[in-house]
């Protein structure tokens, strides 16, 4: 019988030398995929660039959200905020590891996937047939394998590292801060990690073809946001705090993950030559700021011109 659906396929039963037995089309087992013969495949193969590039976006996402929140809680004079980055810096880092490790094949930092062919081979469930219109054959598996799944389990490592480790750094280094606000950076990750986690759910298809751009679109809206906000106006007020310049860099080294993400390296003699571009927005900010400043357009209104 033929197999319908995109997406169903048979599974391999019994193999020797002379004879190769398949099972009745149906679903296909975790870490195999259908072929173009419907027949389940072992995914055997490497992520590719960008595959690694969307993983490496979706494991910045918490990373970044509890850098945020810390600064936003932490205070401008408190001196536990640069301990509290330091943690979450290491929690993410050690929950990717763990991830990457407990990832088949378990205990090598390497991971064999099924290559993306389509925005559909994210979602799978949308995609069971009906062959007589009242039976449906359910044929939902992870066509991705493993790049869906293994984001919500760096996420679980991350809330669980994050809850043994962080507590005890808050309690023991916050001390200026109130007792009711040291541990909200802590109450705004049980918050964001639902959330991130619902969004993989739903929009990680969205999201593998959409990082790129997002990327660039929020780096670029949040640097111009920040130097406004901090009324950097030229290269002196750039250089004057070093805190500055770290968050000047961070959003260069955004750009440029943004960029090669795009460019996917294929052609990298071509390619390269975009990273020249990292700095530009910014730059072209220090030039222009002092044209918009509102106080210049208020008095030159005030005076006629």
């Amino acid at each position: 019988m033929a197999c319908l659906g995109l997406y169903c396929g048979k599974t391999l039963l019994f193999k020797n030398d002379s004879t190769e037995i398949y099972g009745e089309c149906g679903v296909c087992p975790r870490g195999q995929r259908t072929n173009a013969q419907k027949y389940c495949q072992p995914c055997t193969g490497s992520p590719e660039l960008y595959d690694w590039l969307y993983l490496g976006f979706m494991a910045m996402l918490p990373l970044v959200l509890h850098w945020f929140f810390i600064e936003w809680y932490s205070g401008k004079k408190s001196s536990s905020a640069l301990f509290q980055h330091i943690t979450a810096l290491f929690e993410c880092s050690v929950a990717a590891v763990i991830t990457l490790l407990v990832s088949d094949p378990v205990g090598v930092l390497y991971i064999r996937s099924c290559r993306v062919l389509m925005l559909s081979d994210w979602y799978t469930m949308l995609y069971n047939p009906s062959p007589d219109y009242i039976t449906t054959v359910h044929c939902t598996h992870e066509a991705v394998y493993p790049l869906y799944t293994i984001v919500f389990i760096y996420y679980a490592f991350c809330l669980v590292l994050m809850m043994l480790l962080r507590p005890l750094l808050v309690k023991k280094i916050a001390c200026g801060l109130g007792k009711s606000d040291r541990f909200k950076s802590i109450y705004a990750a049980l918050y964001f990690f639902p959330i991130l986690t619902v969004l993989q759910a739903v929009g990680g298809g969205l999201l593998y073809y959409a990082f790129p751009y997002i990327i660039l679109v929020l780096s670029l809206v949040t640097l111009a946001v920040y130097m406004s906000a901090s009324e950097i106006e030229n290269c002196y007020d750039l250089l004057v705090r070093k805190k500055r310049l770290i968050v000047l860099f961070s959003h260069w080294l955004l750009h440029a993950y943004g960029i090669i993400s795009i460019s996917r390296v294929d052609k990298l003699e071509q390619d390269l030559p975009l990273l020249a571009l990292v700095p530009t927005p910014a730059l072209f900010y220090l030039f222009t700021a002092k044209f918009t400043e509102p106080s210049r357009i208020l008095s030159e209104g005030a005076n006629g011109h």
